[in-house]
């Protein structure tokens, strides 16, 4: 059937080569869709940390959490090539992925901070970037490394956040085993909350070497 879109005229704010913002039917007003130019190679689904609601609108806007490291950063996703589908809280991971597999695989989800609590829910991606993740609560809701795709956790050596400190890192690095390979940051500015967007936690100052690390990962995952 086909999959009816809703363009919205945003070009003018979208970086060279990137087609206008989109909404998909099946997702609805949980999620908003921007692809490069021609064909794209892959997708990247991007989780919002704190409580992950984007305040998308009928037009495709969004209006909270702007500031968040990924959601400041998504159009350097698609400059990089890929269709990238920034997810609201509210909407499903699994019905996310199962959409971005019809526009361009592989799919890669990327959460970010309190976004990793909910990652269990987006396994059957070909693979997994958490940034600034509370990784205990993800271990957690996994249960067993063996339901991983290829996964990237990307920190800061420097984030005092206290639920994302770097020392939950080794623990995680040895449970996942092979599954996971690790991308340290260092660098960049540091203002206010610990937990929040303009400091080591958000990567301020230094968001293209996140960018830079998730890009090179998903161009090398393969669709499972």
């Amino acid at each position: 059937m086909r999959r009816r879109i809703v363009a919205i005229a945003l070009s003018m704010f979208l970086p060279l080569g990137a087609t206008a913002a989109e909404l998909l039917p099946e997702l609805g007003t949980n999620a908003v869709l921007e692809r490069p130019k021609g064909k794209p190679r892959g997708s990247i689904v991007l989780m919002a940390g704190g409580d992950g609601e984007l305040g998308i609108t009928g037009n495709g806007e969004i209006t909270r959490l702007n500031g968040n490291s990924l959601i400041r950063t998504r159009r350097s996703f698609v400059a990089g090539g890929f269709a990238t589908l920034a997810l609201s809280s509210s909407g499903n991971p699994t019905r996310a992925i199962e959409a971005m597999k019809g526009i361009a695989r592989p799919v890669i989800v990327v959460g970010t901070s309190r976004a990793a609590t909910r990652m269990h829910r987006a396994l059957s991606a070909d693979g997994l970037v958490i940034t600034s993740g509370m990784l205990d609560h993800f271990q957690s809701n996994v249960g067993s490394a063996d339901a991983l795709p290829p996964t990237l956790i990307v920190h800061h050596r420097n984030d005092t956040c206290r639920v994302t400190l770097p020392a939950l890192v080794p623990a995680f690095q040895q449970w996942a085993g092979a599954r996971a390979r690790i991308v340290w940051v260092d660098g960049g500015r540091d203002e206010g909350d610990p937990c929040q967007a303009q400091g080591h936690h958000g990567f301020a100052g230094v968001e293209g070497r996140m960018v830079g690390a998730v890009l090179a990962f998903a161009r090398g995952v393969r669709p499972r």
